[in-house]
Parts: structure tokens; C-alpha cells; sequence
């Protein structure tokens, strides 16, 4: 129902009020109602004014005006049913790659790490298994439950700090690894709450890029994960994701709030060297620094702004553009409104 077309102009006033004006309020209340009476249908959480700092890993940033907690993936597409078709809406696991503006995020955030959690095997053979993986598991959950099934090549899951649903987002990836490298099949969903399964090869898989299934968010994924007929290969397998952590613990300042690599790496080089030939490590503004052990991540020493994060990146962009002629591309994720 719309009221724009109605001859309101003509309408008289009652008690100082145009009727126009209880017309309008009628139709809000109508619309109210029902959206009150799908939500009531719901079983998750819906939570208006969250703060985002709570939600992403560099702990800063804006609120955004609603966010949901959906209970399972029946839940959630009854949740996307209820949006108006203009509503902004972002999907966020566990918001390591993720900053929001200080001025807030207009639209719906779904949080998928409490609810899209399911991991299992659905079939082995003597040359691999397939794992099943919804988006909100955490990719290192992933890693440790493959090597747990004798499976090799997907340790380096462990060294991406988010989840599955946002390392299928950006074709995340770290020591010789890329998820896609592993994908079979993946689900995904629109904002209607229709749910789709698509083949990899619907998909343009690049370096920290995927291009496909517009206006769609992924609900779940088929690894086809390497598995050799070997008695030790979990235990060695294992033992690898153990030494790649450690190589992170020792070159990256996992010790304080940061959404890992800042920027990808141009071809043939790396953006921390470019960053750091520029001077810019240990370089602050406000709480927020460059950090000193690993040059291509930010950390919040404490109090930092949004602001403050997003003017570091900026720096360091124009910097290495500025001296060696290279455009640096953003790898975080940046939303919302300034302050």
C-alpha cells in the first residue's frame, strides 16, 4: 500500500490535524504490525544500536542500526524474508578483515559464527574426503578437523584467523594456500531467503578476489580435502599447522587488536616491505599504529578510533604510491559512515 498517489492536498483537517497526516501514521502502524508479527516468528536475536567494536577483531568502530543472531539457516532465511528490498544488509563472521566507521552502519548486520556451524565429513575414498563446512565456522576449526580425518592440504586454514563464509569471500589464503584451491561446491543465499548451489566453477577465482553469484552470501561449502592412506599423516599433518602457527606468533603482533593484512601483495613484492621502505613502521595516529613487527598490519594500541585506523591506511597508501609508482589494494573491509 503507498499513500504518494492519494489526492491528500483535499483532504480535511480534524482537530488541527490533516487527515493526510493520520493516513500516513495509519500505514506505518500497518506496516509496524506486521513486521512485528513476522518478527515474533523468529527465533534469533534481533539487537538495534550494536556497537560493531564488539564484533570485529580491531576492536573500533561505529554501531550499526540492527543485527541479527539467527538461531540456524531456516532462521535466517526467514529473517531475510522480512527486509525491504532497499535495506543494506552485511554478513559478518568473526569481523577480522572488517572495519566500521565511527559514524555507524546504516542497515542490518547477520552474525553467522553462532549459527552456520556445522562441520563434517560426508564421504572418503583412498585420495580424499569431502568436508562439509558452514560460514560461520572458524577456518582453523576447519583445519584441525581435516587433519583429525588423516586429510592433507588444508593446514594453512589455520593461519586465517576468520571464518569460512569470509575466507570464501575473499579467496583468503597464507602460506602457500588459497580456499578456493580446496572448493568443490558452496550454498549460498539471497536476500529473499532462497538458498542456491552452484558448482566452483560458477565462479572467477583470483588473488584475493571471487566474482559471481551477485547479491548472494555463502551459507556453507564441499571441501575436497587431499587424505593419503597413511597411519601418520594426521599426526603429520597436525604437526605442520602447529609450526605454521608459530611462524605467526613469531612475525605477526597477535598480541594486540588487528584485522591481519592491511593491503594485498603487488605482484612480485610485498606490501610490508614497500611500507616499511616508506618509513612508516611504528608510525601512530591516535591509538592506532603501524605496527612494529609486521609492517603491512595496524593495531589498536588502545583506544583507537575507527578514524585513526582508517587515516593509517591512507597514509601508507599515498606513501608507497607516492615513492615507487605502486597503487597498494586494500585488503580489510571498510563501511559504514564517518563520524
Amino acid at each position: 500500500m503507498r499513500v504518494e498517489g492519494l489526492m491528500t492536498a483535499c483532504l480535511p483537517r480534524v482537530e488541527g490535524f490533516h487527515a493526510s497526516e493520520f493516513i500516513r501514521s495509519a500505514v506505518k502502524r500497518q506496516y509496524w504490525n506486521e513486521a512485528m508479527a513476522v518478527e515474533n516468528q523468529l527465533r534469533g536475536q534481533l539487537k538495534r544500536r550494536e556497537p560493531m567494536a564488539r564484533h570485529v577483531s580491531w576492536r573500533a568502530g561505529g554501531v550499526a542500526d540492527r543485527a541479527y543472531v539467527p538461531v540456524d539457516r531456516d532462521d535466517l532465511a526467514g529473517f531475510l524474508k522480512t527486509l525491504p528490498a532497499q535495506e543494506p544488509v552485511y554478513f559478518v563472521g568473526l569481523g577480522s578483515n572488517l572495519l566500521v566507521r565511527d559514524g555507524g552502519l546504516r542497515g542490518t548486520v547477520v552474525f553467522t559464527h553462532w549459527a552456520l556451524r556445522d562441520v563434517r565429513v560426508v564421504a572418503t575414498n583412498n585420495m580424499g574426503a569431502e568436508i562439509y563446512a558452514e560460514a560461520g565456522v572458524a577456518s582453523p576449526k576447519v583445519a584441525r578437523f581435516a587433519a583429525l580425518h588423516g586429510c592433507e592440504g588444508a593446514e594453512f586454514l589455520a593461519g586465517i584467523p576468520g571464518t569460512v563464509g569470509g575466507a570464501l569471500a575473499m579467496n583468503a589464503g597464507c602460506y602457500g594456500g588459497e580456499t578456493w584451491d580446496l572448493v568443490t561446491h558452496v550454498t549460498t543465499i539471497d536476500r529473499s531467503g532462497v538458498l542456491h548451489e552452484r558448482d566452483a566453477a560458477e565462479f572467477q577465482i583470483g588473488y584475493r578476489s571471487v566474482r559471481g553469484a551477485e547479491n548472494e552470501w555463502f551459507v556453507a561449502v564441499l571441501f575436497c580435502v587431499p587424505r593419503r592412506n597413511d597411519k601418520n599423516s594426521s599426526e603429520k599433518s597436525r604437526n605442520k599447522i602447529k609450526e605454521l602457527l608459530s611462524r605467526r606468533i613469531a612475525s605477526q603482533p597477535l598480541q594486540q587488536p588487528n584485522a591481519g593484512s592491511v593491503f594485498r601483495n603487488p605482484p612480485n613484492d610485498y606490501a610490508a616491505r614497500l611500507i616499511e621502505a616508506c618509513g612508516l613502521k611504528g608510525r601512530r595516529i591516535g591509538g592506532a599504529e603501524i605496527s612494529r613487527k609486521h609492517s603491512n598490519f595496524i593495531v589498536n594500541t588502545g583506544g583507537a578510533s575507527a578514524a585513526d585506523i582508517e587515516a593509517l591506511i591512507e597514509l601508507a597508501r599515498d606513501a608507497v604510491r607516492d615513492r615507487f609508482g605502486i597503487a597498494l589494494e586494500q585488503e580489510v573491509r571498510i563501511v559504514g559512515d564517518r563520524a
